[in-house]
């Protein structure tokens, strides 16, 4: 599942939603289409297709109006989150992964993007968050960000929300309280973000603890709709949906590893970097990984993929050194692993490759209720 970059996609969510009322696409729900105020909100890794499994234990977000549309391209949290408040896809951008290359004090690194280390440490003294992605967040504007105060000043939040007006929540209950003094405020936009469907799914996978969190958070929605006005639209979107993987972990290991420099991206969307970057080295490598991976994975060289618009066009020379040479992407149930991923291991639910389950997340709306 290719992202729909020209139609129906989380990069065109945030442009749309700030436009007039009469500029707005018409993909987008009824009720944000007219609304002088909207709040979005994304609620991190809820997949449309895990939502609609679960309509009738929750109900406030079942009648929220809408239908899936699709994130991009690797499906994971950094390339989603800054494609979505800037309005772009990843390859113009420029994060284009979850652990990218960068140039650290020695040489060449691979970054945690959301944690904005490398194996040196924090890479601020190296890498600049503020410079690092070239998109305007938000078009520019001071738009308020409501999310979980210890995110405000972190590397990443600096990269992909630069010029936004950061308003944290300590606990959960104040994200209501927070948006509702916004709209009160005559913002035109409130953007509120929870990231706590994600985490569940990685520690515990669909099980019990899923559901749960899922009641909770609709119960945040219906918080919300009851606080709002009836001239305000309340979105809400994701940035990817999930997979249950557990413990089906492939290690990357044997003959394809030897043809490889460095490892990069995250276990379903893995890039292998060869020790030349030259074409027929990554021919070679690709080939040998078909014959290793292909009955569970799509197997594309970079070439490949940029011809394909996988990331949204073709990437500068400056961000295409971020990315290896072949990429695995497994449409099977599976992880792909490194030697010294071990904190990786412990992952239950996935997200990153371009199945349906990833690729597709929810964009619904109502009017307040107030």
């Amino acid at each position: 599942m290719l992202p729909d970059y020209l139609g129906a996609n989380l990069t065109g969510v945030v442009p749309g939603l700030m436009a007039p009322p009469d500029q707005r696409p018409g993909w987008l729900p009824a009720a944000a289409r007219t609304a002088e105020q909207v709040v979005l909100l994304v609620l991190d890794g809820l997949g449309w297709r895990q939502m609609q499994e679960r309509l009738t234990a929750i109900p406030h977000l079942a009648s929220l109006r809408g239908g899936p549309i699709t994130t991009v391209a690797p499906s994971t949290t950094a390339c989603a989150l800054t494609s979505l408040v800037v309005g772009a896809p990843p390859a113009v951008h420029g994060i284009v992964g979850y652990r990218v290359v960068v140039t650290g004090p020695t040489g060449p690194e691979v970054m945690n993007v959301l944690k904005w280390r490398t194996p040196s440490g924090d890479a601020r003294a190296f890498v600049d968050p503020t410079t690092f992605q070239t998109g305007a967040p938000f078009g520019g504007r001071r738009v308020p960000v409501v999310s979980r105060a210890a995110f405000a000043g972190t590397a990443f939040t600096d990269a992909h929300q630069r010029g936004a007006r950061q308003v944290g929540w300590y606990e959960l209950s104040g994200l209501p309280v927070d948006v509702r003094a916004a709209v009160g405020d005559g913002e035109p936009f409130v953007y509120a973000y929870y990231d706590g469907i994600d985490r569940i799914a990685h520690v515990y996978g669909f099980d019990p603890h899923y559901d749960a969190e899922l009641v909770a958070v609709d119960r945040l929605v219906g918080d919300l709709l009851d606080t709002l006005p009836a001239s305000v639209a309340l979105v809400v979107t994701a940035d990817h949906g999930q997979v249950e993987v557990g413990p089906s972990v492939v290690q990357l290991e044997g003959d394809v590893m030897r043809l490889v420099s460095m490892v990069s991206g995250e276990a379903r969307f893995r890039w292998l970097h060869t020790f030349s970057g030259e074409p027929d080295d990554a021919r070679l490598l690709a080939d040998h990984c078909l014959e290793r991976f292909g009955h569970q994975a799509w197997v594309v060289t970079y070439d490949e993929m940029e011809a394909e618009g996988w990331l949204g066009g073709p990437l500068s020379p400056e961000v295409r050194a971020r990315l290896g040479d072949v990429a695995l992407v497994p449409f099977e149930a599976v992880a792909y692993l490194e030697a010294g991923e071990a904190s990786e291991n412990k992952l239950v639910c996935r997200h990153g490759s371009l199945t349906d389950d990833e690729m597709f997340v929810p964009l619904i709306a109502s009017q307040g209720r107030l």
